[in-house]
This record gives C-alpha cells, structure tokens and sequence, in this order.
C-alpha cells in the first residue's frame, strides 16, 4: 500500500464535486428547463456508509441543482455547497467550521476546474474518466468512472482503512 493510501485512515471529512463524479457527466435538460441526472445507487450506499463510520461528507459543485439538493438530503449529506466559484474557500470554511484540518480532508474530482482543490487537500481522487491532467497529480485514481460506483469506491477504502487496528 502506497503512502498516500495508508493516510486514508486519517480521513475525516470527504468532499466530492458532482458532475462527472456522482454521474458520468451528463445532464439532461427538457425543452421546458427541467434538468435531470442519473445517480448510482451504490454510490448513494456508499456514502451513507462513510457517514455512519464517522466521516463527514459534503459536496461542492459549481453549478446549481435542485436534483443534487435532493438527492444528497436523501443520502443525509450535511454539507451541500452548490453555484460555488472558489471551491478551496468552500473547503476551508467548511474544514474551520468542523475544526477539522485540511490535512484531514480529502476531495473527489474529475476535471480542471478541480484541480485547485485537489492540489490543497490531504488526499486527492481522481475518477477514471477525469482528464488526465488530474489523473497524473492525483493520490489515486478510481477503477470505476464517475456515475459508475467511482463514490462508493472511494468511501469503501476509506471505511475499510478506518476499520484496521489503530484507526
């Protein structure tokens, strides 16, 4: 086990972008502006196990959705940070508010506009799919493609790194 993976037992609050994270990228938006998305169950199991293990999760996305907003109370994802322009800001204001270091935080992207974040955080993903940019600086790179269990990926190997002895 790399370095980096034996530091996901230190882990205590995940962030996660969505667009091309909790779904594959896609977005469908009707002639009348209704916008929908497609969301994995497993990931949706996955994230209600990190929480129950005693992680905290949010996500911070750039773009505003109504179906993200209920989608995550469904999941009972506390911190919910959409439309949001500086996404480190977000991080450290969410991390301060938690009295949980950045060092602690880790933060699932998949494209540019991540990068920054990614580049801040404790420990860094990258999905599959992400371009390769943030493939090359990330901590580890998921098997499985945002929208196809990339999130329930992520919170088993955290959830299994805090399930060892000493965690």
């Amino acid at each position: 086990m790399s370095s980096a993976l034996a530091r996901l037992g230190e882990i205590r609050l995940v962030a996660f972008d969505v667009d091309g994270v909790f779904t594959d990228g896609r977005f469908y938006l009707s002639d009348d502006g209704v916008e929908t998305k497609a969301f994995h169950t497993q990931d949706g199991y996955g994230v209600r196990r990190l929480i129950a293990a005693g992680v905290s999760a949010a996500v911070i996305s750039g773009r505003e959705s109504g179906a993200v907003e209920k989608r995550m109370a469904e999941l009972g994802v506390p911190h919910v940070i959409l439309g949001c322009r500086d996404k480190v800001a977000a991080l450290d204001e969410l991390a301060g508010r938690l009295d949980i270091a950045v060092s602690d935080c880790a933060y699932v992207g998949d494209d540019l506009p991540d990068l920054p974040l990614l580049g801040h955080v404790g420990f860094s993903v990258a999905v599959a799919n992400a371009v390769a940019e943030l493939q090359q600086r990330c901590d580890y790179v998921t098997t499985r493609p945002g929208g196809a269990g990339a999130v329930r990926e992520v919170c088993d190997l955290i959830v299994a790194a805090r399930s060892k002895p000493g965690q």
